[in-house]
């Protein structure tokens, strides 16, 4: 490399040339700095109209999670249709909780599995419609029917009472249950086992202590643990809390 001296410009950085092209440029620098500053203030209020609507949009997708999340419920060990309905207030009971859920439940109502999605919204707002009709008539018909004084009568009004309820339960599951508890007989007592000896026998058709008969006494029957029909409806309300129906019920309960 040769160690030749650098020659020096022939222009210095103060002539009139330089200074000329520097002030133009600062010039320029100054005009442009306010046509940007310009651009950037106009620009903000569409980008803070973008953030709001940005805002509700997500609040909305949101709120409707939320209120898809409400209307569904994830089955869990234990529960049944019945249970599902009284803690979710459904209007109609574990029956409009069915209808809505058919195709998932299958034939049998009393039977659910853990892990199924089940609606808590009737399907149509019509059957909604349909099943109020459908109950009014039904109870226009139970206050209307007379049933004969036997366990064939007792069983079939139990029912028509259940149904305006919303409690489950066949009348061949409660058949079972009263042959095998009390034979039939709405008079029956226990006298020797615990609840006895505890000072509150089972009594009736279906073999009810009096603290079951209070707590799952249903109103419009009578308030008697000997009365066939309260005896019946009480027994089947707490087969249905307990067991998901009184057709789950096959010993002692």
């Amino acid at each position: 490399m040769s160690r030749g001296r650098h020659r020096r410009p022939r222009f210095l950085l103060n002539s009139p040339k330089v200074s000329r092209i520097s002030v133009a440029l600062a010039a320029g620098g100054v005009v442009a700095a306010p046509l940007a500053a310009a651009g950037t203030a106009q620009a903000a209020p569409t980008s803070a109209h973008q953030v709001a609507a940005h805002v509700k949009t997500v609040k909305a997708g949101a709120k409707a999670e939320q209120t898809a999340a409400a209307e569904t419920y994830t089955v869990v060990s234990g529960d049944t249709l019945f249970k599902i309905a009284n803690a979710h207030d459904v209007k109609g009971g574990w029956e409009t909780v069915y209808a809505a859920n058919e195709e998932t439940v299958g034939d049998n109502p009393n039977l659910i599995y853990p892990g199924q999605e089940l609606t808590l919204k009737a399907a149509e707002a019509q059957q909604s419609d349909k099943a109020q009709q459908s109950s009014s008539e039904t109870s226009d018909s139970a206050d209307q029917a007379t049933y004969p004084d036997n366990l064939d009568g007792w069983i079939r009004e139990a029912m028509a009472i259940m149904q305006q309820h919303g409690i489950p339960g066949s009348y061949d599951g409660i058949h079972r249950n009263i042959i095998r508890e009390s034979a039939g007989d709405p008079s029956a007592i226990n006298n020797w086992d615990i609840n006895a000896q505890n000072g509150t026998p089972s009594i009736g058709l279906l073999q009810v202590i009096k603290p079951t008969f209070d707590a799952y006494h249903v109103e419009g029957t009578a308030y008697d643990q000997y009365d066939p029909v309260a005896n019946i409806v009480a027994a089947c309300n707490y087969a249905a809390d307990r067991y998901g129906s009184i057709d789950n019920v096959n010993g002692p309960y």
